[in-house]
């Protein structure tokens, strides 16, 4: 995937910092939101992990510092829940006009709550998802249990939250208590995931029964057993970032690729726009492009990259074949190729000095137990590769227009 670093501005004027993540292959077919858990920021084990799965599946996502957190600008101690969702709007806002109101909003702990009241204040949105989401709120009061008093009293207090020191003050207590998630999930009226782990010692599996309870449907449960709070293991994350993936497709709206059908044995299919080009080769379906530069995506090899391949693949499958046959112990062939245009070194008639011939220039890695005579007969044999025959040999493309 393609990794795009982005900046937009929240209500208040401050500048947020966030990552785009990008399929490498293809435009995303829809965008969403990732809202990181409390006092984290855009790059923690999960934000990380599950965003760069939903966009090998083919989704844009858009992963950001809460204000005051991270790199994005204001001060922690000022901010509250309701500005976190307020930065959620500001950020689907910032999509909608460079890219796509997103559809999908994933919020991992307490952003798994954030995006469950964000949600209902975007239009574009169709679906959400929490990881290990609490059901309330005043879970977050349990994480300050041991300042609360000295908040109350003073009006502030220095919390220590993960071996760093955040100033938390009343107001933000004030703004917590004054939400009730149960009775707002009554009426989402989006589609809601909610995946949690039996062993998340921080928040517990019942907030996920209790999350469930109070929804509506459509609404499904996925337990990711074994997992930790912060999902530190990576293969958690990904898990959980391809569940989600495969299960908001029922809700968005994602546009099938026009796959070509013919009864020869390679078709490509190309649009009105751009270069990318949907290509069908026997059973196979795959991309082919051009390179930014030339006015493609590259969001598949070029025309050229693909003979290339084949005569790369050709050549080790040969090797491979007649040392089998050889019974010779040949380990592994790797063949390096690269084309290009250059001047003929040798040539029978060069009046034309400027012509140039097509050139593939071939490299060949031998692993395995052979004498000098063994490896020296496998270059001659490389040259026998049905490919290297077909590109050195004169050739007729008869062309028709297909009705």
């Amino acid at each position: 995937m393609k990794t795009n670093k982005v900046k937009f501005k929240n209500k208040n004027g401050e500048e947020l910092m966030g990552y785009l993540e990008l399929p490498h292959n293809q435009d995303p077919h829809n965008f969403v939101l990732f809202a990181h858990c409390f006092t984290c920021n855009k790059n923690f084990f999960a934000a990380k992990n599950i965003s760069r799965s939903l966009a090998s599946a083919g989704y844009g996502v858009l992963r950001f510092d809460f204000t005051g957190l991270g790199e994005s600008e204001g001060d922690f101690s000022d901010t509250n829940f309701s500005g976190n969702i307020q930065d959620l709007v500001a950020a689907a806002e910032f999509l909608k006009e460079e890219h796509q109101a997103p559809g999908l909003l994933v919020g991992h702990s307490l952003g798994g709550a954030a995006v469950l009241y964000a949600a209902k204040q975007i239009a574009s949105v169709k679906a959400v998802a929490t990881v290990a989401a609490p059901s309330t709120i005043k879970h977050v009061e349990g994480l300050l249990r041991s300042n609360i008093d000295e908040i109350e009293k003073s009006g502030k207090a220095s919390v220590n939250i993960g071996g760093r020191p955040f100033e938390v003050k009343k107001q933000f207590l004030d703004d917590i208590r004054e939400h009730d998630l149960s009775s707002y999930l009554s009426d989402l009226k989006r589609a809601l995931l909610i995946l949690h782990s039996p062993q998340d010692r921080i928040v517990g599996i019942k907030n996920a029964e209790e999350l469930y309870v109070a929804a509506k449907h459509p609404k499904s449960f996925i337990s990711l057993d074994g997992a930790s709070h912060l999902m530190e293991a990576e293969e958690d994350a990904v898990y959980a970032g391809n569940t989600i993936a495969t299960w908001a497709q029922k809700y968005l709206q994602i546009e099938e690729k026009t796959l070509p059908e013919s009864q020869s044995d390679v078709v490509a299919n190309l649009g009105s726009t751009g270069y990318t080009t949907q290509m069908k080769a026997g059973k196979h379906h795959f991309t082919a492009d051009e390179p930014v530069k030339a006015g493609g995506n590259d969001y598949g090899p070029t025309p050229y990259q693909l003979v290339s391949a084949g005569l790369a693949a050709c050549t080790s499958m040969t090797l491979h074949m007649y040392a089998r046959r050889k019974k010779w112990p040949l380990e592994n062939v790797e063949t390096h190729v690269s084309y290009s245009r250059e001047h003929a070194s040798d040539c029978d008639n060069c009046e034309d000095k400027a012509a140039k011939l097509d050139t593939f220039k071939r490299e060949i890695q031998i692993k395995g137990d052979l004498d000098e005579k063994q490896k020296k007969r496998l270059l001659e044999i490389a040259d026998k590769c049905p490919v290297h025959k077909s590109l050195t040999s004169k050739n007729q493309i008869p062309t028709f227009l297909k009705s």
